[in-house]
């Protein structure tokens, strides 16, 4: 249990440096802008305690708002995404899988994988750039924004399930 917990701590640390320094720096054509940190919300393995998900995704979020000057915006849709994330594990692994079950291309295969992950990227943009618009006064480039960041945030993610493998 420590050793999961230092690993995610570590994880968490770096994930947070690469958005917070890198990602949050690159906006491709003025509309899409990579949204890392959910990745640690995909890694989350079966049975993992949901408090301790919603936990993890908040603190993620808020340190993200802290440092990104996005009050709020972060912290609340990572924590929409922990808390969907153990019901939609749910329907990608099959039943008689083991317990603790990683939530990884390895384990769940790249389509299940990959539609898990598109599923959590697309919550979180679509509430991330809802908030952040906070009207569809200019739907164009709120649809844009989620489009935008979904496909690059995805490409990254699988990117790296990809070398992790």
């Amino acid at each position: 249990m420590l050793i999961d917990t230092l690993t995610r701590l570590l994880t968490f640390i770096a994930l947070l440096l690469a958005q917070v320094l890198v990602f949050n720096h690159i906006h491709l054509f003025g509309c899409a802008t990579i949204l890392l940190y959910v990745y640690l919300v995909v890694m989350f393995p079966r049975n993992y305690p949901r408090w301790a998900i919603l936990l993890w995704s908040f603190a993620m979020g808020l340190s993200v708002d802290v440092f990104s000057n996005t009050p709020g915006m972060a912290a609340a849709s990572l924590t929409l995404v922990g808390f969907i994330q153990p019901y939609l594990l749910e329907l990608f692994i099959p039943r008689e899988a083991p317990e603790n079950m990683r939530s990884a291309m390895a384990t769940l295969g790249v389509t299940k994988f990959l539609l898990l992950a598109t599923i959590l990227v697309f919550v979180n943009c679509l509430l991330f750039f809802s908030i952040e618009a906070f009207t569809l006064f200019h739907w164009q480039q709120w649809l844009l924004n989620i489009g935008g960041s979904t496909l690059l945030t995805l490409t990254l993610l699988m990117a790296i399930e990809k070398v992790r493998k």
